[in-house]
C-alpha cells in the first residue's frame, strides 16, 4: 500500500512538471535544431528556403575564414584575461567582506549596482566616460598632465579598454557567487588550526581552498560561458574595430547574419561556437564530478 501511494504521488510530481519540461525543452531544443539543419543549406534572409542542399560547405567556408579565425583568437585571449582577473579581484574582495561585520550591507549594494544596470546601458555610459575631447576620464588624466588617450580608436588600448569595462561589470558576480561559498565555510576548522598555531596563509591553503575549490569551480564554468558569448559591449562600444581588434565571435556571427544576410554560415559558425564552449565545459564537469 505504501509503495502504491509512493508511486501514485510520483506520477503525480511527473504530471505537474512535464508542461514547464516540454516548455523549456521547446525553448531550447527549437532553435538549437533550426540553426544545425540551416547550416546545411544556403539559407539567406534574401532566400529563406531549404530548397538547395548544401552539406558541410558552410562549415569549410567558415574554418577557411581567415576572420572567423581571427575573431576566435580574439575572444581566446578575452576570456582568459576577463575570467582570470576577474576571479583574482573577486577572490580578494570577497575574503575581506568575508572578514568584517559592520556596514555589510552597505557593501553589498555599491558592489552590486554594476551587475544591475543592464549590460547596453553600461556601454553607452562607458562610451560616454571615454570620449576623446568629452569623456570625464581623459579630463581627469588632463589634470595630471596626461595627455589625451583615445581608448576606443586604438587598437591595442581598444581590446583594454573592453576587458576593464567587463572587469567593472561583471566582477560583482564572481564576489556574490565567491561570497556565498565563503560564508557557508564552517568555522571549527580555523579555530582548531588557530589552537595548533596555524596563520593566516597556511588557513587560507589548508582551509579555504580546499572548501572553496567546488565553489571556485561552478563560479568560473559560468563566467567563462558567459565571457564566450560577450556581445552587447562589443555592439554598444567599438562594433568589433577599430579593424579587428574587438570583434569577438558572437559578433561576427551577429554581422555574418544580419549585415551579410547569410544565415545558413552564421548557423554554421554557431554550431562551431557551441562546439568550442563544449570542449571547453566537459573538462571542467568531470573535475567538478570527481570533487564531490
Amino acid at each position: 500500500m505504501h509503495k502504491n501511494l509512493e508511486l501514485a504521488d510520483r506520477r503525480f510530481g511527473y504530471i505537474l512538471v512535464a508542461p514547464t519540461v516540454l516548455i523549456i525543452l521547446a525553448v531550447i531544443l527549437f532553435p538549437i535544431t533550426f540553426a544545425i539543419v540551416s547550416s546545411f543549406f544556403d539559407y539567406t534572409l534574401i532566400n529563406k528556403s531549404f530548397n538547395n542542399f548544401i552539406g558541410i560547405e558552410n562549415y569549410i567556408n567558415s574554418l577557411k575564414n581567415e576572420r572567423l579565425i581571427n575573431s576566435i583568437l580574439v575572444t581566446f585571449f578575452f576570456v582568459i584575461l576577463v575570467v582570470f582577473f576577474e576571479f583574482i579581484l573577486g577572490f580578494f574582495i570577497a575574503l575581506l567582506l568575508n572578514s568584517i561585520n559592520k556596514f555589510k550591507t552597505v557593501y553589498y549594494f555599491i558592489l552590486l549596482l554594476p551587475l544591475l544596470i543592464n549590460p547596453i546601458v553600461v556601454g553607452l555610459i562607458w562610451r560616454m566616460f571615454l570620449h576623446p575631447q568629452l569623456g570625464i576620464l581623459n579630463f581627469l588624466l588632463s589634470l595630471f598632465g596626461i595627455g589625451e588617450i583615445n581608448w576606443l580608436g586604438d587598437p591595442k588600448m581598444a581590446f583594454i579598454t573592453i576587458i576593464f569595462v567587463d572587469i567593472w561589470h561583471q566582477v560583482s558576480f564572481m564576489i556574490i557567487l565567491l561570497l556565498a561559498g565563503l560564508s557557508a565555510i564552517p568555522k571549527e576548522p580555523y579555530e582548531a588550526a588557530k589552537t595548533d598555531g596555524a596563520n593566516i596563509i597556511d588557513c587560507f591553503f589548508h582551509i579555504t581552498l580546499p572548501y572553496m575549490r567546488p565553489v571556485i569551480m561552478v563560479t568560473v564554468l559560468i563566467r567563462l560561458i558567459f565571457a564566450i558569448k560577450t556581445y552587447d559591449l562589443i555592439y554598444i562600444m567599438t562594433k568589433g574595430g577599430p579593424g579587428d581588434a574587438t570583434d569577438l565571435i558572437s559578433y561576427y556571427i551577429y554581422r555574418s547574419a544580419f549585415i551579410s544576410l547569410n544565415l545558413g554560415e552564421a548557423a554554421a559558425m554557431s554550431s562551431i561556437l557551441l562546439l568550442i564552449i563544449i570542449i571547453i565545459t566537459i573538462p571542467l564537469f568531470r573535475y567538478m564530478d570527481r570533487l564531490d
